[in-house]
């Protein structure tokens, strides 16, 4: 009792935060040797450095894996954009052979996993390769909306980023054409 009044707790209505939910970014980025050519991952990594920003003023988590060397390499997964990412980013380096379809592998089935514990979250992919594999097996379209950026350059592109894309059922976007 408090002040001489029982108390009602079967009147209390407690109410869920009302919110938008939360959003999840996964970020697959293609360091294989060839992106070193023209400056393609220099400018590769300009374009992250805004993606963390913008995810860091969305309040956006950040799963974040790099395909280069033998195997893809999981770098964070699912956790808050923060500066903790710009000594990461600055060196950053490309080598080694493109691990890409691995990576895509590994990111479809977390994706999968994922949507299991957070059915709520809103899942967007972002996919920065220069494209240059020379075959695949036909691709599996990833569980969230996608988009390749094609990060290859110089004067003779062979344009396999595009046919990425497609395969994907993801957007396509040259990162010279994306605002800089």
């Amino acid at each position: 009792m408090r002040h001489g009044r029982p108390q009602r707790h079967a009147d209390l209505h407690w109410q869920q935060r009302q919110g938008k939910a939360g959003e999840l970014w996964l970020i697959i980025v293609d360091a294989s040797a060839s992106t070193r050519r023209h400056g393609a991952l220099s400018q590769a990594k300009g374009l992250l450095a805004a993606v963390f920003d913008d995810a860091y003023r969305q309040r956006a988590r950040l799963a974040l894996l790099t395909a280069s060397g033998t195997t893809p390499q999981w770098q964070r997964q699912g956790l808050k954009a923060s500066a903790a990412l710009q000594p990461w980013l600055a060196q950053l380096g490309a080598g080694g052979g493109t691990p890409l379809l691995q990576a895509m592998q590994q990111a479809r089935q977390w994706l999968q996993r994922r949507q299991l514990s957070h059915p709520d979250e809103l899942q967007r992919c972002l996919v920065m390769t220069d494209g240059r594999l020379k075959h695949w097996p036909a691709l599996e379209a990833m569980p969230c909306q996608t988009c390749v950026v094609d990060i290859e350059r110089g004067a003779i592109r062979l344009g396999r980023a595009r046919v990425l894309a497609d395969q994907l059922q993801a957007e396509y976007r040259h990162v010279d054409d994306l605002p800089g």
